[in-house]
């Protein structure tokens, strides 16, 4: 199935310089987004206390916080679970937690209960500070695991000047996905570190396809200035592009609408790294590809050195 003809002669390479300068923009407000704001970690990583909540009819969430707030519990984080508002987690900081978890539940238990709309405690979970900060260190840990072995994986898949491109594309389309969670502020959870990583490995995969088939029209098609080369390969895997991602997608969205309240950050970051990474592997990669020079001579290989051929017998 094609959306675009492969030979569509789409010029692609001609917004290059707006397109980087967007994308370069978006890099810079998010790297100057982490040492202002920061990231707003969960309990994940902080440590604190999980009640889990079931009312009998639908709650009203703002109603819920501003109950929990009024009560003392300022730094309290209410989510509902599912379309029909009955199930709420509320997430509760260290020093309002203290360490006791069934004290806890029924602190907030007796905070929200009401004739109007029964509550119960489905669930009461604590996560100390030592453990929250376990997590931290392993979370880097995996970050740094995965990134290694993605440079080393594309160090040794591609050519130079091909790795550097992809390894540039790859690192943005993450700095600007976790950029957006800084900005806003939304709650950065081990689940959105697991999107976040899902979101490195969309961005590389999607720009190995391009890249791929530029190798190929690179040894096929001669008489061919790099500049319309890279024009046809974009566009000969553009419908591919295309359809992979809006389907990926649609997948995502729907467990960003359906999927309830813990799923739905990492949902969002899925989303945007979806949108980022497919904008990236044609308006970065391929521009990256052009300014550092790539021809059909760096796919050839090395010529031996005549001088060592000379001395053998």
């Amino acid at each position: 199935m094609e959306l675009f003809p492969s030979n569509s002669k789409v010029d692609f390479m001609k917004w290059r310089k707006p397109s980087m300068v967007i994308m370069g923009l978006l890099l810079l407000i998010s790297m100057i987004a982490f040492p202002m704001k920061g990231l707003n970690f969960a309990l994940d990583f902080t440590g604190g206390a999980l009640v889990e909540l079931k009312f009998e009819k639908p709650a009203d969430i703002e109603q819920v916080r501003k109950t929990i707030e009024e009560a003392g519990f300022v730094d309290a984080t209410v989510q509902s679970i599912g379309a029909d508002n009955t199930e709420v987690v509320i997430r509760l900081r260290v020093d309002k937690a203290g360490g006791n978890t069934e004290m806890m539940g029924s602190a907030v238990l007796a905070t929200l209960q009401s004739a109007e709309n029964p509550v119960s405690v489905m669930r009461s979970d604590f996560v100390g500070p030592q453990v929250g900060k376990e997590l931290a260190q392993q979370g880097i840990l995996a970050v740094l695991f995965v990134g290694v072995g993605f440079l080393a994986y594309i160090t040794l898949r591609f050519e130079v000047k091909f790795a550097i491109a992809a390894i540039i594309t790859t690192m943005h389309d993450v700095i600007v996905t976790t950029g957006f969670f800084s900005i806003t502020q939304h709650e950065f959870d081990l689940n959105v570190l697991a999107g976040v990583l899902s979101v490195m490995g969309f961005s590389i995969n999607d720009t190995i396809v391009v890249f791929d088939r530029v190798r190929e029209n690179f040894r096929s098609v001669h008489n061919i200035t790099p500049y319309d080369l890279l024009n046809r390969s974009i566009n000969q895997t553009l419908s591919r592009t295309v359809i992979t991602s809006f389907v990926a997608f649609l997948t995502v969205l729907a467990l960003y609408l359906f999927g309830g309240g813990p799923l739905e950050n990492m949902a969002l970051s899925l989303m945007i790294g979806i949108v980022i990474g497919t904008v990236s592997s044609i308006f970065i990669a391929c521009p990256l590809l052009l300014w550092l020079g790539a021809s059909r001579t760096d796919l050839l290989p090395r010529a031996r050195d005549t001088s060592d051929l000379e001395r053998r017998p």
